[in-house]
């Protein structure tokens, strides 16, 4: 570590992200290369703080070794039997949740407060208004030091898009080439595909509001020659930005939430398994209702495919998730939505 670095400042922030993680139920802290080895250099600091310019330092070995150790998988939540998928259950399923906790507010004058629900952070960023709390929020998100310090993620911000105060909220799991060249999500092939799903429910972009778990796209090995090639993000990673969407949620309150793939079910729901098992109901989530279908890249990567009847069936399920929407909503729906897939 060079001399010139601010030694109390930087202890002070690892301190503030082993704290964070620690209330969040995590026992391990993700460190990059190049912080392990800052890390296991602090004996030598410390020594040429204490001992005048002239005398040698011999270098000493660390003491101990600091290694990452991958949090166990979470375990699926307790839920009742899925239920027809033509018929989703009416009442939705409570995810068990701790009462919430005040903690110490890190984000100075861009947040009220800060609380625990369970593991995850919740953030009330300040603000008269929904858009100038979410331009808060924003502020806060891109200066995530524990998404920054885990050394995996790439470092463009692609926060949300669409209408702060719409009855639907849908939630992907991370941005991916083409949400960081355009700094917004779901903008690719898989985000227009959502488009078509929007259309058919007499929707648009505008009348929704879409986001994403992760707010920085995984890298893969250190990002330089990574171009348009992807990878799912780690239960590190997820857990690490999990707050910002909840936080969102907290200001958004949406009617109903949609979440998009099982990555993104087990980030935001904690529960684990695959989107056959986990569709086809409603959930709840800080008191609001909570459908799983599929990611709109699984309609793609089945449209692709030899088998059109298969890709005819799964296509089907995404609508019929659609419709057990807009019924939750009280939407009008014509004989001709319904049918779409009748014959």
């Amino acid at each position: 570590m060079p001399p010139s670095v601010d030694l109390k400042g930087a202890l002070s922030l690892l301190e503030k992200v082993m704290i964070q993680r620690k209330s969040a139920g995590f026992d391990t802290v993700a460190i990059s290369e190049e912080g392990m080895n800052r890390l296991q250099s602090l004996p030598i600091t410390f020594m040429r703080a204490g001992r005048p310019a002239s005398t040698p330092v011999q270098a000493a070995a660390p003491r101990a070794t600091i290694t990452e150790v991958k949090s166990p998988p979470a375990q699926p939540a307790s839920t009742p039997a899925p239920a027809p998928v033509s018929k989703p259950a009416s009442e939705p399923a409570p995810i068990p949740q701790a009462a919430p906790q005040v903690i110490e507010n890190p984000y100075g004058d861009l947040a009220e407060k800060t609380e625990l629900r369970g593991r995850v952070e919740v953030i009330h960023p300040a603000g008269k208004s929904v858009r100038e709390k979410l331009n808060n929020l924003f502020r806060i998100a891109k200066r995530c030091d524990v998404c920054r310090g885990m050394g995996t993620l790439r470092d463009q911000l692609v926060f949300a898009a669409g209408n702060p105060e719409a009855d639907i909220m849908y939630i992907g799991e991370a941005p991916g080439f083409e949400e960081e060249e355009q700094k917004k999500p779901f903008v690719g092939p898989a985000g227009q595909k959502l488009d078509q799903i929007l259309k058919a429910m007499g929707l648009q972009r505008e009348d929704v509001y879409i986001s994403n778990i992760l707010k920085y796209r995984p890298k893969i090995g250190d990002g330089r020659f990574q171009e348009k090639s992807e990878r799912k993000p780690t239960p590190d990673e997820l857990a690490a930005s999990v707050k910002f969407v909840r936080s969102e949620i907290e200001v958004i309150r949406p009617k109903v939430i949609v979440v998009l793939g099982g990555t993104a079910a087990e980030g935001l729901l904690d529960m684990s398994g695959s989107v056959t098992s986990l569709r086809g109901r409603f959930y709840e989530l800080d008191g609001i209702p909570v459908s799983v279908t599929y990611h709109p890249r699984h309609l793609l990567r089945v449209e692709s495919e030899p088998d059109k009847e298969q890709a005819r069936q799964e296509k089907r399920k995404v609508w019929e998730d659609a419709l057990a929407l807009m019924e939750k909503l009280g939407m009008p729906i014509s004989e001709k939505q319904r049918g779409f897939f009748s014959k």
